[in-house]
């Protein structure tokens, strides 16, 4: 096959670095997908589980997790397109339970230490996790506000949906905790999409799977994105695997027929519930590249993409992100924002997200790409693994200039 837009050869290279890291038992498969001015390449190398014959295939489902958030983050958008919810109103309308705030004095202090917030939580700041609270990277039970976070299973680890409670009682859970700062003050990670997806629920009227499929799935043909997998596709159902710390081999995290994913979860989290394919998630980031335009449909507002796909932090509130962002990245709405030229992270301007269970996904509107990486191995860090980085190395070494 010929191609335009990439080189055969770094195509080659690319599905060779990849199948080494296969080979070498790094991450038992994956699915990769590069897509340039219309042009699709997608390689499928490896197993959907260790030790099984049952090849990867272009159409296996992987579960995404943060790779969900953009999807909220859309939702969202389009309900204020609606006029269902505004940017910088107040989340108390629709989530009471977030309503008179207190705000640890430290971080690391008891959870009656506390002091009023000095606003209330608006929209923009669960979109740009400004909310307040969320993930800390540090142990679980370093500090009271984490062993209450972990306890009340508020999302402080890699998702569990068979575990989560239901929306509602979720958020008595968090509104019953103090914030970990001012709202506004900093940037700290996930906690405000798992909250947008019960507002966004809210908002509309919808079960939050419901307001996806209908505002984004189903026009953009996606077909296998949802918050399990049906009995009929199960076969197609990648295995998720976790490092073992001590000896480093992985372990299943969760097995497909019969894990977490394989029934309705009782709370679908916005921040890391989905489950996706290579071509659903490209129909997403083509439709973000293009402005919210997929085919003769206008899915978003032009000025709707504009908002998510440009950095939305403060200097101050960028170097609150550490190493989750790195230096070279900012934050939109529900993803990460190049705001340096890197040579990981690529050109100014790319925007995208990861997902911990093994997945990464980003928009180049510079090189008009998308890059979709799906493995089922999940990081151990929040600083990429070298299959990440031989991937965006060679998907961009692939361009034919």
């Amino acid at each position: 096959m010929s191609y335009k837009e990439f080189s055969g050869t770094a195509l080659d290279h690319l599905h060779n670095l990849m199948a080494g890291r296969v080979v070498r038992g790094e991450v038992p498969g994956m699915v990769t997908l590069i897509s340039r001015h219309g042009e699709v390449h997608v390689d499928a190398i490896g197993s959907k589980k260790m030790g099984s014959h049952d090849p990867m295939q272009r159409d296996t489902i992987f579960r995404i997790a943060s790779m969900t958030k953009p999807m909220t983050a859309a939702a969202t958008m389009l309900l204020v397109e609606d006029g269902k919810l505004q940017l910088d109103e107040s989340v108390e309308r629709l989530l009471p339970e977030l309503a008179n705030r207190s705000v640890l004095r430290r971080l690391d202090g008891p959870l009656d230490d506390t002091v009023p917030a000095k606003r209330a939580i608006s929209v923009r700041d669960l979109l740009t996790f400004r909310m307040g609270i969320g993930i800390v990277m540090a142990a679980p039970d370093s500090t009271p506000i984490l062993r209450a976070m972990s306890g009340q299973l508020l999302g402080q680890g890699p998702p569990t949906p068979a575990m989560t409670p239901e929306p509602d009682e979720w958020m008595r859970r968090l509104g019953a905790l103090p914030l970990m700062h001012q709202p506004g003050e900093r940037w700290t990670y996930n906690t405000g999409a798992d909250v947008l997806g019960v507002l966004v629920a809210r908002a509309s009227g919808r079960a939050l799977e419901a307001l996806l499929h209908e505002r984004i799935f189903e026009p953009l043909g996606m077909k296998d994105t949802a918050f399990s997998v049906s009995a009929d596709k199960i076969g197609r159902f990648a295995t998720s695997y976790g490092p073992n710390i001590k000896n480093g081999k992985f372990e299943v995290y969760d097995e497909a027929a019969g894990g977490q994913w394989s029934r309705p979860p009782a709370f679908p989290s916005g921040g890391a519930g989905l489950v996706s394919t290579a071509d659903d998630y490209l129909a997403f980031g083509r439709m973000l590249l293009n402005k919210g335009r997929h085919g003769n449909k206008q899915i978003m507002s032009p000025s709707s993409v504009e908002l998510m796909t440009h950095d939305q932090l403060t200097l101050q509130q960028h170097a609150t992100a550490g190493m989750i962002l790195d230096k070279s990245r900012g934050w939109g709405f529900g993803m990460a924002v190049v705001t340096t030229e890197d040579e990981l992270f690529g050109h100014v301007g790319r925007f995208g997200w990861d997902g911990g269970l093994g997945t990464s996904w980003a928009s180049d509107p510079s090189e008009d790409m998308v890059g979709i990486l799906l493995t089922q191995a999940a990081w151990t860090s929040p600083v990429p693994p070298p299959v990440y980085r031989d991937f965006w190395t060679a998907a961009y070494q692939a361009i034919k200039t």
